[in-house]
């Protein structure tokens, strides 16, 4: 059975000793030991995915991929110095961040084309948030957006936020300040 654990419980005890043996099983090139940490945390790596990228469905999907490749090719390394949960989620959103630089480093897409894209939440993000919160952080630019989901869904400080994405701290506190103020405009406006 899958648990649903959210991000500011801990994980219990039994979950947390069957993910490290499967780590160990899975680092010594055991596919079926792997194949099972992918089934157990797939959901939650996809849903912190699609709250940083905005985007559901297969983009959202094939970066979930890449950041299960990753942990793929990073557990031989893996050192037991957090929970398998808190390092998938790690790799995950650095996953997302690395595609929202890609993003910004095209010059044909803005935030303002961003808007314009918005795609449909997922059922993950729909439970946890509610369907008109999660589809209007989706609308969010990515910038704000990922600011946003880092520091007050994921619990990030400014100070991680701005290392992470390359910015001053006071940027950091001015985005969240700006997709504060555009969530509260486009919930308004679906009242």
């Amino acid at each position: 059975m899958l648990m649903q654990i959210h991000p500011m419980h801990p994980m219990p005890d039994a979950v947390i000793d069957e993910d490290a043996v499967l780590v160990r099983r899975a680092a010594s090139a055991d596919v079926a030991a792997f194949e099972q940490l992918y089934r157990r945390h797939h959901r939650r790596v996809y849903a912190v995915i699609v709250r940083l990228v905005g985007q559901a469905g297969a983009r959202a999907e094939d970066l979930t991929q890449e950041a299960f490749v990753r942990a793929w090719q990073a557990l031989p390394a893996f050192r037991f110095e957090s929970t398998v949960a808190t390092w998938l989620h790690r790799l995950a959103v650095t996953t997302a961040l690395m595609e929202l630089r890609a993003r910004r480093s095209r010059p044909w897409q803005d935030d303002d084309t961003e808007l314009e894209q918005v795609a449909a939440t997922d059922m993950v993000g729909r439970a946890m948030l509610g369907r008109d919160l999660e589809q209007a952080v989706a609308s969010l630019p990515p910038r704000a957006r990922a600011v946003l989901v880092l520091h007050d869904v994921e619990g990030w400080t400014h100070e991680e936020i701005a290392t992470e994405l390359g910015m001053a701290v006071g940027s950091s506190k001015a985005q969240l300040h700006r997709a504060r103020g555009l969530l509260r405009e486009r919930l308004g406006a679906m009242a």
